[in-house]
């Protein structure tokens, strides 16, 4: 009963295994069949895009400079939206393009989007504080303003920039052909401090100024296209490595394994203990100490089986409950073996144990298989399939012993018999091949006889010795004449 229980625990712990690296295979199959979605959607929202673009360019619409604005509007829509997409998320933005006071929202969020030339698109011709004077509760509501990434950049760092500093930079410098002089500066802090805008109501562009023109759009958008696929690849690539086997797990179900079958030991050894009618009242420090023996021993085994099923299930293409037996045969062996080594059991002894041992463990084995197939519920189908199985095999066992008993000693009594017949009609054998060989070896000495007249004698008794026709042996000084002249 004792094995019963503990073939059950392991193909329990093995369909747990099972169930385990099944769930990293659904769940990489589920991810990967959602960024198809993603990535469908992010291409999609991207030609949808360009479609927007080639109409604004072949409209012209707002003239040779406005039609610039118009085209960084769309491009930045398009793009965030694509950049949501393929992360599996929603699209938050919504080109409103109805020349109202926000070009485009995000979140619910208005945006208006300057991209002017001049003074980093905030003080010139149709900037941003234009803006803020035409809608005065633009960012009373949450509005915020948009300028060109490399702008703003240069907006920001000129703003936290200590005027000792900014007092050194030279206008004709390399810094000064970037925007970074001291009269822009001057402007900037001159700008955050009188024109009731802050740095807070402004946010960059994904693009920077010269990106979005009407003759760079087209890289531009080829570069992003690229930067989405690549993004596509490298959430593949995440959700492969997420669902790979990890020493973390694996760690993990060594420590299980070993509680389960450790705890499943001492709860054996404690039933053990009861059957024989023991109270736990009355167990004495020997019988505790026999249970903590059991159940470290199991422990350990347990911690080993967890952690060898485990690797062989995820890098080897063996099923949990095949690697579970091939790990409990193996304990088994090892074990006959030493009892091998110290002269408790002999060399056949060994074999029959090892033999009996690896059939049980493969009846349990392919009875889980079964039960996991006939009854699909996770390490249930498993349990029920070992249960049965084992059951099964024991009444078989125990129902062959006891019923073909007389059956196998006949047929052992008939097996000697025959032994005895074919071991004497194999020495009868022996005697004539030994007479024959005798009295082939001493004709054999007789046809090369120095003596001729022996030689041909002993010639004409060695052929017919071997078999020869009398017709066909030579037997006289005419009958070679008339065989070689004829």
């Amino acid at each position: 009963m004792d094995d019963y229980l503990k073939r059950t625990q392991e193909q329990a712990t093995a369909a747990w295994i099972n169930l385990l690296n099944q769930k990293r295979i659904d769940e990489l199959v589920r991810a990967l069949f959602e960024q198809d979605i993603n990535l469908e959607q992010a291409l999609a929202e991207l030609q949808k895009m360009k479609a927007n673009i080639q109409k604004l360019i072949e409209s012209n619409r707002g003239g040779d400079k406005g039609i610039h604005g118009f085209i960084a509007e769309a491009a930045e829509v398009g793009i965030e939206n694509a950049k949501k997409l393929i992360e599996g998320l929603n699209a938050s933005c919504k080109w409103l393009n109805d020349n109202g006071p926000a070009d485009f929202q995000r979140d619910g969020i208005d945006i208006q989007q300057k991209f002017v030339e001049k003074f980093f698109s905030l003080t010139e011709n149709n900037g941003v504080l234009k803006h803020f004077r035409d809608y005065a509760d633009f960012l009373k509501k949450g509005g915020k303003y948009q300028i060109p990434k490399d702008f703003y950049e240069i907006v920001i760092k000129l703003w936290e920039m200590p005027q000792e500093e900014a007092a050194k930079l030279v206008t004709n410098s390399v810094e000064g052909k970037k925007g970074l002089t001291y009269a822009n500066w001057v402007k900037i802090h001159d700008f955050f401090t009188n024109s009731g805008i802050t740095p807070d109501d402004l946010e960059p562009s994904l693009f920077e100024y010269d990106e979005v023109k009407r003759d760079t759009i087209k890289q531009t958008i080829g570069k992003e296209e690229d930067a989405i696929r690549k993004r596509d690849q490298e959430r593949r690539d995440e959700a492969y490595q997420k669902s790979k086997p990890t020493m973390k797990e694996g760690a993990k179900v060594a420590a299980v394994s070993a509680v389960m079958e450790g705890g499943a030991a001492f709860c054996a050894n404690v039933a053990k203990k009861r059957k024989e009618g023991k109270k736990l009242s009355e167990f004495t420090a020997a019988d505790w100490k026999e249970g903590g023996i059991d159940t470290g021993t199991s422990t350990v085994k347990g911690g080993i089986r967890g952690a060898a099923v485990y690797t062989l299930s995820n890098f080897t293409a063996t099923p949990a409950n095949v690697a579970t037996g091939l790990v409990t045969a193996t304990f088994g062996v090892v074990s006959q073996a030493k009892m091998l080594r110290n002269g408790k059991i002999n060399g056949e002894e060994f074999l029959i144990n090892s033999e009996a041992l690896c059939l049980d463990v493969s009846i349990s084995t392919v009875s889980s298989l079964l039960g996991q197939t006939l009854i699909p519920v996770p390490v249930l189908g498993a349990i029920i399939g070992n249960t049965a199985g084992m059951f099964l095999y024991d009444i078989a066992k125990e129902q062959g012993l006891a019923q073909e008993q007389d059956l196998i000693q006949s047929y052992r009594t008939e097996i000697n018999v025959l032994n005895q017949k074919l071991e004497a009609q194999y020495q009868a054998l022996i005697l004539v091949l030994e007479e024959n060989l005798n009295k082939f070896k001493s004709m054999m000495e007789l046809a090369f006889d120095p003596d001729v007249n022996k030689a041909f004698d002993a010639s004409i008794e060695f052929a017919r010795f071997n078999g020869v026709a009398e017709n066909q042996i030579l037997k006289s000084k005419s009958d070679i004449d008339s065989y070689f002249l004829l």
